[in-house]
């Protein structure tokens, strides 16, 4: 028993420590899963109604419909993050704690070149040169690569829904590099860009007057509404 109560703590700070990207990651899974199953009954409803043969699961997982439909959502959830990263190296809120202060240099702004002795500094920043600029702007590259990647599957995915329907309408079909000319993509694409815009813009703003306790996307309860940062 001693044993057990003198390990518990242990395995407990590891997910505390982990918590918030164990939380997350958890969900996403969970809802991924539902909407790989609600999207399946979805199409074999919609083959019956057609009079068409009901597919497998696997059927469903590599038609295009559930490509488009997933990627067309990660699409925007990428360039949501990327572009907020990227605006908010310049870009300033006045009150918000979405935004960097606006007196002063804040700490994200430091030169890490002043570090490259520094035992714990990460790699690239001990290495400096072609490393390190990859590293200091390697979040933002990231999110391009997702977005980009995304983009990719989407136009795939997209095209290859549309070329079915194409052919049951007995028009004709398209290229994928003509697919990103259709006005289906675009609106499949705008729909979800412009909410994710939408929730950044309210975000921003809403700090600047409301709060929540205990949030590191909040300012302290106490804070004045002019304060800016967090």
């Amino acid at each position: 028993m001693s044993v057990f109560l003198r390990e518990r703590p242990s395995e407990w700070s590891w997910v505390r420590r982990n918590g918030l990207f164990l939380v997350n990651a958890s969900v996403f899974l969970l809802c991924f899963v539902g909407m790989v199953f609600a999207g399946w009954r979805v199409a074999g409803h919609d083959a019956v109604l057609h009079g068409q043969t009901v597919e497998s699961l696997w059927g469903f997982l590599s038609s295009g419909d559930f490509a488009e439909a997933t990627f067309e959502n990660w699409e925007s959830e990428f360039l949501q993050m990327g572009s907020y990263v990227v605006l908010t190296t310049f870009l300033f809120q006045k009150g918000s704690s979405e935004s960097k202060s606006l007196d002063g240099d804040a700490p994200q702004d430091a030169d890490p070149r002043a570090h490259e002795r520094d035992p714990r500094a990460p790699w690239p920043v001990r290495r400096g040169g072609i490393a390190l600029a990859l590293y200091e702007n390697s979040l933002m590259i990231l999110f391009a690569v997702l977005f980009l990647g995304s983009v990719v599957g989407h136009v795939i995915g997209g095209s290859a829904a549309y070329n079915e329907e194409q052919v049951e309408h007995g028009a004709r079909v398209v290229s994928a590099w003509q697919y990103l000319g259709t006005s289906q993509f675009w609106f499949e694409s705008m729909q979800n860009w412009q909410s994710e815009f939408l929730v950044i813009s309210v975000m921003v703003v809403a700090t600047v007057w409301l709060r929540q306790r205990g949030s590191s996307q909040s300012k302290p309860v106490a804070a004045p509404h002019a304060e800016t940062g967090d």
